[in-house]
């Protein structure tokens, strides 16, 4: 986890010796079958926290997370891994669990932050119109999943056909591509923004300033917290890990 404050001097030391120590000098892959590789650290294969071997299903994706362990300093900071984490997750948490994973996704389509529009002020409801309405517009016509709108916070239904529609999307994706789309989705709070990034309706620093319009709005409005900033800087990262994933699982 990283810190999301201005760490004091010896907070920070004692963050920095809290990591692991780096224990190997080299990062390779290895070719496996089907076109995956595995991780080896001084030739030896790495294993996921829940003790499974770490294989890739791309070389590519394989090679990305080698040039992690190697940008790692005198000591291993979990945080600037973001794709070695999804891919531990991915392994122990999401194999032989994607109905789980593909249902949690639908309970963001539900009450989707992008049907959410603000009352009170005209500019913001302006700036979220720009942002969504193409996402809405989308998912409407590829996706066939007509979206219904509100204006405030009191809950709309939406119709059960709409989310069927979503989900026959989602059954299209494998482990690896929807643990990706669950990480965008728990970042942006939206579902349709995710799949949007996903599927190349938007790219991926669209879909964050759209899943952000509101808080830039606020921001414009009253400033921005040190310790916000931070935060975000971190969910950042982590999203853009996710959606680098998604581009790695293409073959070559």
């Amino acid at each position: 986890m990283v810190e999301t404050v201005p760490p004091t001097p010896g907070k920070e030391l004692a963050q920095k010796t809290s990591l692991p120590k780096r224990f190997y000098q080299r990062a390779e892959t290895k070719d496996e079958a089907d076109g995956g590789a595995s991780l080896l650290l001084d030739g030896k294969p790495v294993r996921t926290p829940g003790k499974a071997p770490l294989v890739l299903p791309t070389k590519a994706l394989a090679e990305a997370i080698a040039e992690e362990w190697r940008g790692q300093g005198e000591r291993i900071d979990p945080a600037t891994m973001p794709l070695t984490r999804l891919a531990n997750s991915v392994i122990d948490g999401v194999k032989g669990r994607e109905e789980a994973v593909k249902d949690d996704i639908l309970g963001y389509a539900r009450s989707d932050l992008v049907c959410y529009r603000a009352e009170g002020s005209d500019k913001l409801a302006a700036l979220q119109a720009t942002h969504w309405d193409p996402v809405v517009a989308w998912v409407k016509t590829d996706l066939q999943a007509p979206m219904r709108l509100a204006a405030g916070v009191m809950h709309v239904g939406q119709d059960e056909a709409s989310l069927d529609a979503i989900a026959a999307r989602l059954a299209g994706f494998d482990a690896w591509s929807l643990a990706a789309l669950h990480v965008m989705t728990g970042l942006t709070g939206s579902a349709l923004l995710a799949l949007a990034a996903a599927l190349g309706r938007l790219s991926a620093d669209e879909a964050w300033a759209a899943a952000h319009v509101d808080e830039d709005w606020q921001i414009s409005q009253w400033g921005e917290d040190e310790e916000a900033k931070l935060r975000r800087e971190t969910r950042r990262r982590d999203f853009d890990g996710a959606a680098r994933l998604l581009k790695l699982l293409q073959p070559e």
